[in-house]
């Protein structure tokens, strides 16, 4: 899968999932052991996904990790270490995907009626446990 890999010190602080570079079919950007799991689905009509749940599994979450996806506009992401340093700022248009891993992160709205669907690992514990501001 195609993405572009933001990192520090050998570590992947971020993915930034260009809309124009889903490939056919079912794919993931993510790996089997990171705490949060992004694929995307991209198929003709009439493909058939076989349903199916999920088993119940214990697993052990020590950081939320986000995701964001532009429905429309545009967004500046600031993309920092977790030790506060700026490593890099990213433009995500509409349509694109951005995995936030194990970093810090600010955002610029850059467009009027920019639209972003966020997507979080939880159960969120409150601002005061969750996050730090910096």
């Amino acid at each position: 899968m195609n993405a572009q890999e933001i990192k520090s010190g050998g570590i992947i602080l971020a993915r930034l999932i260009r809309s124009k570079d889903w490939n056919k079919g079912l794919g993931f950007y993510s790996t089997d052991e990171e705490v949060i799991q992004v694929g995307t689905w991209y198929y003709e009509k009439g493909k058939m996904l076989k349903q199916h749940i999920h088993n119940e599994v214990d697993r052990t979450i020590s950081r939320t990790n986000e995701v964001l996806y532009v429905v429309s506009g545009k967004v500046k992401a600031y993309i920092y270490d977790l030790q506060e340093s700026l490593v890099q700022e990213v433009i995500v248009d509409c349509g694109d995907t951005l995995i936030l891993l194990d970093c810090g992160h600010g955002y610029e709205i850059l467009e009027d009626e920019t639209k972003v669907l966020e997507i979080k690992n939880g159960p969120y514990l409150g601002a005061e446990v969750d996050r730090r501001r910096f």
